[in-house]
């Protein structure tokens, strides 16, 4: 499907895989879930309007909505929000026709889109997750929760976030390959404008950071469907989820603030009429805040019990983070200074966010201490700096929705109403969220607060409507723009300098007419045959398409199945706990009784998992051609193809995931003693012939690939087909094992070693699984057509991925056989 249908058309929304379309896709879907949570959070508002609550919400229901709300807004809004425009923005400012992969782009999206409404769909399965947004051990596994049919909505929480987390790992690994191997002839990095590096560093932070959230989830989901005891014991769970979790969630305030910051360095640029005072340090800047963000998690951890050395350690390193972001600050207070300012609608948004991260960064000081700490952690103190911080980037990001309206839609808007807009949100978010320091001896999460602070809480209610209300203007003010607002030019603003508004407003189908290019040090736009020698780097390997395929409909079956196959699973836990009770009566006193059972999650479970075999057997099969450019920047990986870069990254996130499992049965026996645990398994014979299993199925891969290159389809056949056997026959020697385990009543939920053995070699088993179902398609294309054997990089990139599985096992095998 190389064509696609009106914008029009539904059907074209369905099958689109083109960067600007997905972008508007982003764009919608992350101010739906907007709303969802903004209702919320009205909802509990109203209903913390007198001192003991006005009996609106139950306990239980403030903590679901109170939670919900904080996941919505951080995961479903902020950061989509974000990618929409990372979406339709970066690849033209770039120069480049579309992102790398724009299938895994389309999929991505639906990942997206199917785990916030596997979200909304908690609230109609008893009850949501009801943990708060942190969702803190022991408060995030079920046997907490005040009835055990309340899992089945805590568990499609928890399915739902791990499904938005691998929407997020596919769009990192296409942002980061497009941005490294597709800007415009003679763009170099330190050219490239400024949002495009404030996505490209965040792009970085997610791929990392969001690897070990999926870690944290991956364990939690193990915890809550499989019973294992990660998070259930007195064992350290506590700390070790803290550990988990802040190591992505510090990072995450800089994965939502940089895109915001990048629109505002746009803006500024834009309206003072002249570029960033210190562009250079600024970028620098940007890399430190990303590196150090991964060095300061323990500054959420000053209450726990780690030693106070530790703890000062880390407040220095909090200290350290925000000198970055002053010099940050100082460039665009300078820019201001020596520019004269255009006072538009998107200039004072962002400056309105500026002022109010100013203020958030410094209320922040005061959490980074260890003393002020003690005080203020688990007050609304910490509430309001967060909204300070968090939604002073929301600020921004609607300054950027203003910015490139007309680029994306090719309409005006009322500019007096634009500034109408942002005096009522201006207005609203210090009035909501301001009193919330002056109240801040208010415990947060709670449904009911002293007589003392109502009057600064009502003050807050108040506020979130009037912030509400802004957000309602901002609707209309768009809907009246594209209905009849006035066409808008191809650059509507006088000193804008990026590539974006080079072409027509909104962009044709594939960005531009010709060849963007600035090898003589401007933009300029040259034949597609046309290449020079100067910093050139054409790629002869790459196998140039004359078109590239815009439609497949598989991302949105993939996306769908995935949604089916989690919503059927966020039921199964009853099964598990009837197979539980009926293995022991240890068991009995981990799940409890009275689990009730329906045939229904057993069924969408069978059936999401049809759905999505099909799709990705149809998916592998589908012919689409997404061409390389072949004049391009690719620094530092010019002599990395754009597939394998591709894989690399994955497997740097995956690196990560197994690296945070690994950490926490580390982390789980220095507690509990590390010679206090005896081996699992039975024998460290069974785990040294199990690697010299795969350590042989590395060899045959490699095999594989001499044959491809020879054009061998017989020995390709033969040495992928050998990769199959040893896989089959690791898997067997490990069922063998495990049975083995069972027959002498060691069960994954009985014991935490037994509990970390299981997940641990489980999840690597299901590595090899999915390793040896590529496999087995990949012998099925070279059986039925010849597959691989005129372009041998497939059979490359799956030996990349299975190396790597038998690397894991390298490192399994000593910490559970062996110590």
């Amino acid at each position: 499907m190389s064509e696609l249908p009106p914008m029009t058309s539904v059907k074209r929304w369905l099958v689109t895989t083109n960067h600007k379309d997905v972008g508007i896709l982003y764009l919608v879907t992350a101010l739906f879930f907007l709303l969802f949570g903004g209702v919320l959070a009205l909802v509990f508002r109203v209903h913390l309007w007198e001192a003991g609550g006005i009996g609106l919400l139950s306990g239980n229901e403030f903590n679901q909505a109170v939670s919900v709300h904080g996941l919505l807004m951080v995961f479903w809004f902020l950061s989509p929000f974000a990618a929409g425009f990372a979406n339709y923005i970066v690849p033209l400012q770039i120069g480049a026709n579309d992102l790398a992969f724009p299938r895994l782009n389309a999929l991505s999206y639906w990942f997206y889109l199917f785990s916030g409404l596997l979200l909304g769909l908690s609230f109609f399965q008893g009850r949501s997750f009801a943990g708060g947004w942190t969702m803190y051990a022991p408060l995030n596994v079920p046997m907490y929760h005040p009835a055990l049919e309340a899992a089945t909505g805590g568990n499609a929480t928890v399915l739902a976030l791990t499904l938005f987390v691998f929407s997020i790992t596919i769009g990192t690994v296409n942002f980061l390959t497009t941005i490294h191997r597709c800007r415009a002839e003679g763009l170099g990095l330190w050219n490239v404008p400024l949002f495009t590096w404030s996505w490209l560093l965040t792009v970085w932070m997610m791929l990392f950071a969001f690897a070990a959230l999926l870690a944290a989830l991956l364990l939690q989901t193990s915890d809550r469907i499989l019973l294992t005891q990660y998070f259930a014991t007195d064992q350290g769970s506590s700390l070790l989820w803290a550990h988990l979790f802040w190591f992505f969630g510090h990072p995450e305030v800089y994965i939502v603030f940089f895109p915001a910051l990048g629109v505002m360095f746009e803006t500024f640029q834009t309206f003072s009429g002249r570029r960033i005072v210190g562009r250079k340090w600024v970028i620098i800047a940007m890399v430190l805040v990303a590196v150090q963000s991964f060095l300061v998690w323990m500054h959420h951890m000053f209450l726990t019990t780690i030693n106070l050395e530790i703890k000062t350690l880390f407040m220095a390193t909090t200290i350290g983070i925000s000198l970055p972001f002053d010099l940050m600050v100082f460039a665009l207070i300078y820019t201001m200074v020596k520019g004269r300012i255009r006072f538009t609608t998107p200039f004072l948004f962002s400056l309105g966010a500026l002022v109010l991260f100013i203020l958030g960064g410094i209320t922040g000081v005061f959490l980074g201490a260890v003393v002020l700490d003690y005080e203020f952690r688990g007050t609304y103190w910490v509430v309001a700096h967060f909204h300070y911080v968090m939604v002073s980037g929301v600020t921004a990001l609607i300054a950027g929705l203003y910015y490139w309206w007309p680029k994306i839609t090719g309409k005006m808007y009322s500019e007096t109403l634009g500034k109408l807009n942002f005096a009522v949100y201006f207005i609203g978010f210090n009035l909501l969220y301001f009193p919330m320091f002056l109240a801040w001896e208010t415990p947060r999460r709670v449904f009911n607060y002293t007589e003392g602070t109502q009057l600064y809480h009502q003050m807050a209610t108040v506020g979130a409507f009037v912030l509400g209300a802004s957000f309602l203007i901002l609707f209309y003010t768009l809907a009246k723009s594209w209905i009849s607002g006035p066409e808008a030019p191809d650059n509507p603003w006088e000193f804008s300098r990026t590539a974006e508004w080079a072409t027509t407003s909104p962009p044709p189908l594939e960005n531009w007419d010709g060849r963007p290019s600035y090898a003589s040090g401007r933009l300029e736009f040259v034949d597609e045959s046309t290449a020079t020698d100067g910093g050139v780097m054409a790629n002869s390997e790459l196998r140039q398409e004359e078109h590239a395929d815009h439609a497949s409909i598989w991302p949105l079956g993939i996306g769908f199945g995935t949604f089916v196959l989690f919503l059927g699973l966020s039921g199964i836990t009853p099964y598990m706990i009837s197979f539980a009770q009926g293995t022991g009566a240890a068991s009995e006193s981990l799940v409890g009784t009275g689990a009730e059972e329906s045939i229904i999650y057993p069924v969408l479970t069978v059936l999401g998992t049809a759905i999505l075999a099909y799709t990705l057997f149809e998916y592998g099969r589908e012919s689409f051609h997404a061409p390389d450019m072949a004049v391009a920047e690719r620094w530092p990986f010019e002599g990395v193809g754009t597939t394998k870069l591709g894989v690399w990254f994955f497997l740097a996130s995956d690196v990560i995931v197994f690296g945070a499992i690994i950490g926490a049965y580390i982390f789980a026996r220095l507690h509990a003693g590390w010679g206090t645990w005896e081996s699992v398994p039975p024998s460290a014979m069974v785990g040294l012939f199990n690697t010299y299993v795969l350590l042989t199925s590395s060899f045959t891969v490699v095999l594989a690939l001499v044959f491809a290159e020879r054009k061998n389809k017989r020995g390709l056949l033969a040495s992928l087909g050998a990769t199959l056997l040893l896989g089959l026959v690791f898997l067997a020697v490990k069922g063998w094992e495990w049975s083995y385990e069972f027959a002498h009543d060691v069960y994954w939920f009985t014991e935490l070693q037994y509990s970390i053995y299981f997940a641990t070699t489980g999840l690597h088993a299901l590595h090899v699984i999915f390793g040896l179902f590529i496999a087995a398609f990949m012998v099925y294309r070279i059986a039925s057509v010849d597959a691989y054997l005129e372009d041998e990089r497939p059979v490359e990139y799956f030996g990349l991925y299975w190396h790597f599985v038998d690397i894991v096992w390298v490192f399994l095998f000593p910490l559970f056989y062996l110590l």
